[in-house]
């Protein structure tokens, strides 16, 4: 078996491409060929962070790029657990599944990062699922030896098979605290970001991992450190780069207009799947909806202004997580700011935003320590998970900006961070509604 799994490995990888995170990655033909079909060639126009160029301008690195950042990573990682006895129950077929998965496991997102998340439509990964199962791209994953239900399954992990080992193996390994997704997307966004939070030594974490048959990924206790590195990672860079407040203002501006859509009709769930950026910002100006414009705002740059912000309030933020309970309390605030100030403000120029729920995986054993990396660290205790959760989950209403100068008088020149006493009221009054 071995011999065939290192085969599998390690010959045909003769396409290179150039990659500036990882240097030259090699494909096999057949790999090339997904590479270079259409539903993937879509991932070239959707940016990875979607309006975070608007803070970083150098963030407009996309889903394809990283995509095949992943697919060599997981390369790397198969390479590694072949060698240490992984190949004890991983297959050929097994193998080019996994590193189609790994180049495909992006197929089916939607366009400008997460702004679609929260709405009523498929996951993105029975999306991608679906894509793989159909032609042309499940002939595509054939060719490159690998099996395109065992392809689709390792990504939708809905789609039957828990009674499969290496089905379970690959799933394992393609989501959790080390993955090759995680190891590529925190390198590479800190890197076009300019930024340093995201940086890991990705050959010394690579050289500390050990497979289970079960649990994926085991590591040695000298790889904790790497280990809190990531977590802390992941936390910086959706404290400074994913949950900015102008990228949490973008994607609350675009949610709210497609929601709006949903619910009156103006537009069909089928119309936003396999879009890209370009083509979703399109749809938006040629639909008569007034919210759509909200649409034409991101696009130019004229994003909502931040008038007020809670911490974490455990009450306040389960109730604000139904997205239909948000808009009611939209719809709410924007005729009590209208009564106070006196300037109409309609229900789509004051947005709700809540940051959707996240985890910071630990679920790693230590296999030198006989325990798991939780009893392990001296820094993440579950205690310290909860609290970076806590710190990130900020609430923010945003407002269209053309109310700013009631907002935050600045006749003076010098007060424009103080919020006008009246709002200042009826914000922090909210923080009460339930």
């Amino acid at each position: 078996m071995k011999d065939t799994v290192y085969a599998a490995l390690e010959q045909g990888f003769t396409a290179p491409v150039r990659d500036v995170l990882w240097g030259h990655i090699y494909l096999t033909p057949g790999m090339e060929a997904l590479a270079t079909s259409a539903p993937f060639m879509r991932l070239h126009r959707i940016f990875q962070l979607g309006p975070a160029y608007c803070v970083y301008p150098g963030a407009t690195h996309t889903r394809a790029a990283h995509s095949i950042g992943v697919y060599h990573l997981a390369r790397r990682i198969l390479r590694n657990f072949a060698e240490r006895g992984a190949d004890a129950w991983i297959s050929p077929v097994g193998v080019r599944s996994f590193l189609a998965a790994a180049l495909l496991h992006d197929l089916g997102h939607f366009p400008y990062t997460h702004s679609l998340k929260e709405l009523p439509l498929e996951d993105h990964e029975a999306l991608t699922g679906k894509i793989i199962m159909a032609e042309p791209v499940k002939s595509l994953v054939a060719d490159t030896g690998a099996d395109p239900y065992l392809t689709a399954g390792i990504i939708d992990t809905d789609m039957p098979g828990d009674d499969e080992k290496e089905l379970l193996f690959y799933r394992k390994l393609l989501s959790g605290v080390l993955d090759p997704d995680k190891l590529d997307y925190l390198n590479r966004d800190a890197r076009y970001c300019g930024v340093p939070y995201g940086a890991q030594d990705v050959d010394f974490i690579l050289s500390r991992l050990h497979p289970h048959c079960e649990r994926g990924i085991d590591i040695d206790s000298r790889a904790i450190p790497s280990v809190e590195s990531v977590l802390f990672s992941k936390y910086l860079m959706y404290r400074t780069v994913y949950w900015h407040p102008a990228v949490r203002s973008a994607t609350a501006m675009i949610k709210k207009a497609l929601l709006g859509g949903l619910e009156n009709r103006s537009i069909a769930q089928e119309e936003l799947y396999n879009l890209d950026d370009q083509s979703l910002f399109t749809l938006m100006a040629h639909r008569k909806d007034p919210l759509f414009a909200l649409g034409d705002k991101v696009r130019d740059g004229c994003l909502y202004t931040t008038a007020a912000e809670f911490s974490y309030n455990e009450t306040l933020h389960r109730e604000l997580l139904d997205i239909a309970n948000r808009s009611s309390h939209e719809e709410t605030l924007a005729a009590e700011l209208s009564d106070v100030s006196g300037i109409r403000l309609f229900p789509h120029e004051v947005i709700i935003d809540i940051p959707e729920p996240i985890t910071f995986e630990t679920g790693l054993y230590v296999t030198d320590k006989g325990c798991y990396f939780e009893r392990s660290s001296g820094v993440f205790k579950g205690e310290t998970v909860d609290s970076f959760i806590k710190s990130l989950h900020t609430i923010r209403i945003f407002i269209d900006p053309v109310h700013k100068k009631w907002i935050r008088p600045d006749s003076a020149g010098h007060n424009s961070q103080k919020l006008n006493p009246k709002l200042y009221d009826i914000l922090h009054i909210k923080k009460n509604w339930l």
